[in-house]
């Protein structure tokens, strides 16, 4: 997708500060955390959000919840962490790529939003 931020990060078109890359996902800090670390995982192919993800064959889900859990031991959030992803206005997605936020380094509110 040509006008697609996450697309043109990806594509190392727009500068990120790159935590983790696979044939499948790209990971990076996000510019305006609302955590200590705050990370966001997304596919390298362009999807709308994960129910678009859920209705694919491969298991590509399941690989983002593993890279996910394997980007937050890395970073030291062994008392817990929380995994975040938006679907769609009322959901509150504000960018049109798929993307799961890792939230941690410390208590976090018990209020979602």
């Amino acid at each position: 997708m040509g006008d697609c931020i996450f697309c043109k990060i990806i594509a190392g078109d727009i500068p990120s500060n790159k935590v983790h890359e696979d044939e499948l996902v790209y990971a990076f800090r996000d510019i305006n955390p609302q955590a200590p670390v705050h990370i966001l995982v997304a596919p390298k192919e362009h999807m709308k959000d994960m129910a678009e993800c859920a209705t694919r064959a491969d298991d590509l889900a399941g690989h983002i919840m593993k890279v996910c859990v394997k980007i937050a031991e890395n970073e030291g959030l062994v008392n817990g962490f929380r995994l975040v992803t938006n679907k769609g206005e009322d959901g509150r997605q504000s960018v049109g790529h798929l993307h799961v936020h890792i939230l941690g380094g410390g208590q976090l509110s018990e209020k979602m939003g």
